[in-house]
This record gives structure tokens, sequence and C-alpha cells, in this order.
């Protein structure tokens, strides 16, 4: 997929309300040669997905080993808003708490004063520092199921109207 693709894809209305969500799901290569498919919160900053971890993460040496992955973002509602993007993951070792972080939760539900006492503690849980994963995709899929539908259904849809036209 060529990088103007991505972007027409990615600037679609519908993506950016996608990209404004607070939960994507990464799915990546574990060390022992298993998918893995978690959920984590993340941050869009126009050209690349930032998503923050512990540096204890199981999902690090991982990602070190095979950085490719894919990730997920969608809605609950039916017919779901599904975002499909592809990338390799960087990883970048950060003193302190990241914006990206605290930006990605923002979204919460808090009171001011939960607010302030969730930021405490996690300043205090990850004193020692995070890790930014940091995604530039490489290929994405839109699927609204109104404009866009899945590749084999696009397919089924294509050879059926062949058959009543052919």
């Amino acid at each position: 997929m060529q990088p103007n693709e991505i972007t027409e894809v990615l600037n679609r209305p519908i993506s950016q309300e996608l990209l404004a969500r607070d939960l994507t799901r990464l799915a990546y290569v574990a060390k022992d040669g298993t998918p893995r498919n978690v959920p984590i919160g993340f941050t869009w900053n126009g050209l690349e997905i930032v998503m923050c971890t512990t540096k204890n993460a199981p999902k690090l040496p991982a990602l070190r080993n095979n950085p490719t992955v894919a990730m997920t973002i969608d809605t609950e509602v039916h017919p779901p808003k599904i975002l499909l993007i592809r990338g390799r993951a960087e990883l970048d070792y950060v003193d302190g708490i990241p914006d990206e972080y605290l930006q990605a939760t923002s979204t919460y539900e808090m009171t001011p004063e939960q607010r302030v006492e969730w930021e405490a503690e996690v300043r205090s849980l990850y004193r020692d520092g995070m890790v930014r994963i940091v995604v530039t995709p490489t290929w994405a899929k839109l699927i609204d199921f109104e404009t866009t539908l899945p590749s084999a259904v696009e397919e089924l849809v294509r050879q059926r109207e062949e058959r009543q036209h052919g």
C-alpha cells in the first residue's frame, strides 16, 4: 500500500473518529511464536499511533524480536465501524510518564479529584519510566459496512453482481 493511500484511509472522517478513541487491540507475535492480541490505550498524533507500557511488559522482548504489528480500533454499535492498521513497532524508553500516556487516558470518566489521585498513583508506580510503542502505519483499511466491507465480503458482492449482470 502506498503512503498516499494510507493517508487517504486515515484522513476519512470515520477513521478520524476511530483514531480519537482511547483503546486499540494490538496484535503481535510472542517470543514463543504464538499470536497475542491485547487491549491498550493509544493516541494518534497525525502520523503515528503511540501506546505506552511498563518497562517490564512481556510484549517488549517480543516486539524487539519481531516488530510487525496489527491493530484494530472499532465501535460497539451496529453496524460496526472498524479501522484495521498494520505497521512496525519502534520502542522508545523514556524517563517519567510520557505525555501520550496521560493524553490516552484523558477520556476516562473521573472527577477532577479522582484524576489528581490517579496521576499521583501513576507517577509513583512508573517512577522508573515507561516505554512508548510507536507505530507508523504501513497499511490501513476502514470497514464501515456502508461504503466499505471486509475484502472477502466485497468479493462475494462482486461475484453476485457478475452473476446478475453476466
